[in-house]
């Protein structure tokens, strides 16, 4: 449980990768947030319940067309 005030979000909230650092290696490309999170320095992410999030970024989002 996360002992931070305000509680940290939870790993299955989009998010979830605002949780405090609890680990940080940067050497190796990873950290570990107080959610259970594995946060990789490509963005990719890794789940408490095993699921892979593929690497994301702001520029992965297709801008909506202008109508």
């Amino acid at each position: 449980m996360c002992p931070h005030q305000p509680p940290c979000p939870s790993p299955d909230g989009q998010n979830r990768d605002a949780a405090r650092t609890v680990v940080h290696h940067p050497e190796q490309g990873w950290s570990l947030l107080c959610n259970g999170v594995v946060l990789f320095e490509d963005t990719g992410e890794l789940l408490p319940d095993g699921e892979v999030i593929a690497p994301h970024r702001p520029t992965d989002l297709i801008a909506p067309s202008a109508a």
